[in-house]
């Protein structure tokens, strides 16, 4: 029950306050039965806040840093939990008394001369009787809750943010360095072919056969410049930069795809409702629709006010202080006759508190989702990758062969160009699984809220 009886109350205005529903409606209180343990589990290691670390890669843990102090969606949301607070601490100081003072002066430019005064104090203390006072803080407090929440989700997300788009640009200057390696490789062939076409112990269409892969090949670089530029841009907009004037991380080993050293600790499904700040921030949206109903539910029922007055009369200088006015007194609002609108706005307030709640049980399945989601990738790009790098070693051989047999004329043009392209199909596949790989790393600690 909200609020409490003074002795003085009578027995009607009890009752009537007892048979109305409580502020804090328990109907709302979020029922979730997470299950016991995730489908799929990695071997657990040591869980950082800082989980980037685990890419043992101090560009990207500068990168990060930046990002947490500079990025402008992290300024706006810490801008709003400021705002929220200002508006809890406006909620609170209506439950304590006011003061208002006013005053005025009447100069008579008669006869007489005479100069008028009067002052006065007014002032005015709500109860809270019915209890709306009380929710309407608690609904400030859940207010400022979600806030927080939703900065410290911001910090989250941006985090995820800047290493996908910094893997993203590794990706693509790991590619860049592959299809010099291939241009290169291809270039080979096409002098080889071209001496042969030449000595006449191959034909013009082989010629032909080999330039138009090495045309191939090149014809990537101006998508894989597309991709780094937007990667760098997208790091520069996380960053608050100017995308014209950012200046893309530079690394020595630039062409390779950071690698997490460490295996996730993915804990237990129930961890979520705990750890995830979004969750959480639901969780406090449903607060704030439960005191919500606790505003709607107060108009229902009386309030009680007590006005007070101090005035120091009207007259003269000289009279003013001779003259003093002190009035207290007691307001009674009692609703009777509305026409059914309060009723209707405490339904629409309930309504409203399920919305909530299923939204707060859907924030949570699909949080569930993306942690289930994330730790089957990871074991499946784990599982690529080793099964890539076994295709590499063997086209690499393949090629060998091919090219030795090639130039004995036991072989044809067509086998060396297809072992050629398995080669750097594998390799670039390698390459975006790795990157994949790598953001499923990502992913997964931004699903558990780490």
């Amino acid at each position: 029950m909200i609020g409490t009886i003074g002795k003085g109350a009578t027995l009607a205005g009890t009752l009537a306050l007892a048979a109305c529903a409580t502020a804090s409606d328990p109907e709302l209180l979020p029922v979730i039965a997470p299950p016991a343990v995730y489908a799929t589990n990695l071997p657990p290691s040591g869980r950082s806040e800082s989980w980037w670390t685990g890419f043992e890669d101090p560009v990207l843990d500068a990168l990060i840093r930046r990002g947490l102090a500079t990025n402008l969606d992290v300024d706006a949301a810490a801008d709003r939990l400021e705002a929220t607070a200002a508006l809890l601490t406006a909620e609170r100081s209506d439950r304590l008394p006011s003061v208002d003072g006013s005053a005025a002066v009447d100069v008579d430019l008669g006869s007489d001369n005479r100069v008028r005064s009067t002052a006065g104090l007014f002032g005015l203390f709500n109860l809270d009787f019915n209890g709306r006072l009380a929710a309407e803080v608690r609904a400030a407090a859940a207010n400022y809750a979600e806030a927080d929440y939703v900065l410290a989700d911001q910090r989250r997300l941006v985090a995820a943010a800047i290493a996908n788009q910094y893997i993203e640009y590794r990706r693509t200057g790991a590619q860049l360095d592959l299809l010099e390696q291939s241009t290169d490789l291809q270039q080979q062939t096409l002098r080889v072919v071209t001496l042969r076409f030449e000595a006449g112990l191959a034909a013009n269409l082989d010629v032909r056969r080999a330039a138009a892969d090495l045309a191939q090949t090149r014809a990537r670089l101006g998508l894989i410049s597309i991709d780094r530029t937007a990667s760098a841009n997208a790091l520069a907009v996380l960053l608050a930069e100017s995308p014209g004037n950012f200046a893309p991380p530079s690394q020595p080993d630039g062409s390779t795809i950071p690698n997490y050293a460490r295996g996730p600790e993915a804990g237990v499904p129930a961890d979520l409702l705990r750890r995830r700040a979004d969750i959480l921030a639901s969780e406090a949206r449903l607060a704030q629709a439960a005191a919500a109903i606790g505003i709607e539910q107060a108009d229902l029922r009386p309030s009680l006010t007590v006005p007070g007055t101090l005035s120091l009369g009207a007259g003269t200088l000289s009279e003013l202080f001779s003259r003093f006015l002190v009035g207290i007194g007691t307001a009674l609002d009692l609703p009777i006759l509305d026409g059914g609108r309060r009723r209707a706005e405490v339904e629409a307030a309930r309504a409203e508190g399920q919305a909530r709640l299923a939204e707060y049980r859907a924030a949570f399945l699909e949080a569930l989702g993306e942690v289930e989601n994330a730790l089957v990738a990871i074991e499946a790009y784990r599982q690529r990758n080793e099964d890539l790098a076994k295709a590499i070693e063997q086209s690499e051989a393949a090629l060998g062969q091919s090219n030795a047999l090639y130039r004995e004329g036991l072989a044809s043009l067509f086998d060396v160009l297809d072992a050629q392209r398995q080669l750097i199909s594998s390799r670039q596949s390698l390459i975006d699984s790795e990157a994949a790989l790598a953001s499923s790393y990502v992913a997964f600690h931004a699903a558990i809220g780490s």
